[in-house]
């Protein structure tokens, strides 16, 4: 089969992954379309402490830009005088990702290439790798650093090797470079090394330099600016550029201040400095990671691809809080200079373990991890009258899926509580079902109706369905199979096996009605 055709049926996938709900990390949409939503279709959405702190660490300018545009595109676009309803946002945006992934970040790692056959073989890798399908298909800020990163990369090669001053290549990186860190403040950690291959044409073009300065300090204004007005809706454009009244909010320089404090990075859960490359690394490049190690060349003292991937890696390393998705940038330059076995039994065999790594790791975070919770909120908001939605044993559930109906639901997420924690809610919000009525927003009174949320595998929930004692009963609403939650493994109690047949052969989410056993006429 020919390199394109092979192409073709992986970026068919890659597509596929795209539009199953699966959810990966809270980030996805808690530092995303759960804040923009909330500005553009005036939803009462959550934001959490990253932006509601007094130094507030997230920025308001790239998501503007990734998630505000098409969501006010999509407001405009669509008929009728209603927000469009949240599915079709979630849909859009990751569509809009796919084809960010598929048409930027595809086309900067053939540029990145040294030779023909190695754009075809480049591409092929990033392809048919699960982290292309899965991670770069979803809202996370670690897909736009990627693709920020590689179109720096491509622009670093354009301005080296050109013999005048690359005044256009040089604004661009300007622009990117700060779009970039305030993005992710680890954006740096990755163009630090290729950035030095910079140095010479400087000396030659110190013009390139100016350049870059120059666009660089304009975005920051502009990026300032915007966050600014963002925290301090009051704030006027004489009160920001003149520091009246109104002191710049600098988001970058929140972050790192933050994250420079072990005690604070304590909160989010510290590791050993060895696990980005003995744990994370190998999580996600499987096959790759070991003939990279087993194979070194010395044209990787060359690759701008490889130096970014070690600049970034070894700096995050030295951070005491690691997580995969921190190195999802360096995984698309790592899989430029990943050597084939020559012979044709280790390269079938290589190959053979290659697929079946990323099939399995596909079709784990593409489509069960925590798969369940988008089609219930979209289930909640268009098939019931829900004013009381309690989360337990998940991710927390994103509330801008409910869109409208969040204007009249509480949503609790009580996490991995304790049972007991869990009867205490259920007895507060549970219902008299047709007696109990709620104001709505529209002034109207509609049925107020209560629902449970939880994992089919949480089994302390068993005894608790149909139980006489209890002042409230649950009944059976809906169920999603397309459900793993990894966040509830009890291996010293179950085992593995036993772990196993409970997470796996229970595996699905289910939509519970919560109702009062007797109500008082």
């Amino acid at each position: 089969m020919g390199w394109r055709r092979q192409y073709i049926i992986l970026l068919a996938i890659r597509l596929y992954f795209a539009l199953q709900p699966s959810y990966i990390h809270p980030d996805e949409h808690f530092q995303g379309p759960e804040v923009i939503a909330g500005e553009i279709f005036n939803w009462p959405t959550l934001q959490t402490w990253e932006f509601t702190s007094e130094k507030p660490i997230r920025s308001f300018f790239p998501l503007w830009f990734i998630y505000g545009i098409p969501m006010q595109v999509l407001d405009w676009i669509m008929p009728g005088t209603a927000p469009p309803r949240p599915i079709v946002t979630f849909y859009v945006l990751r569509i809009l990702a796919f084809l960010a992934s598929f048409m930027l970040e595809d086309w900067a790692l053939q540029d990145l290439a040294s030779s023909p056959r190695s754009r075809k073989r480049n591409l092929l890798f990033l392809a048919s790798s699960y982290v292309t399908w899965t991670y770069q298909t979803h809202t996370l800020s670690n897909a736009t650093e990627t693709i920020t990163l590689l179109g720096a990369l491509v622009l670093i090669e354009r301005i080296t090797k050109s013999r005048a001053n690359a005044f256009m290549p040089s604004f661009l990186f300007g622009l990117i470079a700060v779009f970039g860190i305030f993005n992710r403040i680890t954006f740096p950690c990755y163009l630090l090394l290729p950035a030095m291959k910079l140095v010479p044409h400087f000396i030659r073009r110190p013009w390139s330099l100016v350049t870059i300065l120059l666009s660089a300090s304009i975005t920051t204004i502009y990026a300032i600016y915007l966050d600014t007005l963002f925290y301090n809706p009051s704030a006027d454009f004489k009160g920001v550029f003149l520091l009246r009244d109104t002191a710049p909010v600098i988001t970058p320089l929140n972050n790192i201040l933050y994250n420079t404090r072990t005690s604070n990075l304590a909160q989010h859960g510290l590791h050993p400095r060895y696990t980005h490359f003995l744990v994370n690394l190998p999580q996600l490049l499987g096959p790759a990671f070991v003939s990279i190690l087993l194979s070194p060349s010395k044209r990787l003292l060359t690759s701008t691809p490889f130096l970014s991937a070690v600049s970034g890696v070894t700096i995050l390393s030295f951070m005491p809080h690691q997580e995969a998705r921190f190195l999802i940038p360096a995984i698309p330059l790592l899989l430029t200079v990943t050597p084939l076995p020559r012979t044709g039994l280790s390269k079938n065999l290589w190959l053979s373990a290659w697929v079946g790594f990323n099939a399995i790791f596909g079709v784990f975070m593409g489509m069960y991890h925590q798969a369940g919770i988008v089609p219930a909120q979209n289930w909640l908001a268009t098939n019931t009258n829900a004013t009381q939605i309690v989360f337990w044993k998940t991710y927390p559930p994103p509330s801008w899926l409910l869109g409208e109906r969040n204007l009249q639901t509480n949503l609790t997420d009580l996490m991995g509580t304790p049972v007991n924690e869990l009867m205490a809610a259920l007895d507060d919000v549970a219902d008299c079902g047709e007696e109990q009525e709620v104001a709505e927003g529209d002034g109207t009174l509609g049925k107020g109706e209560a629902y449970l949320v939880v994992p089919v595998s949480a089994v302390k929930l068993d005894p608790l369905v149909d139980n006489p004692s209890l002042s409230w009963r649950l009944e059976e609403m809906h169920t999603f199979k397309k459900h793993l939650n990894m966040d509830d493994l009890d291996i010293p109690e179950e085992g593995v096996i036993g772990t196993w047949r409970r997470v796996v052969g229970r595996r699905g989410l289910r939509i519970w009605r919560v109702k009062k056993r007797r109500c008082d006429v």
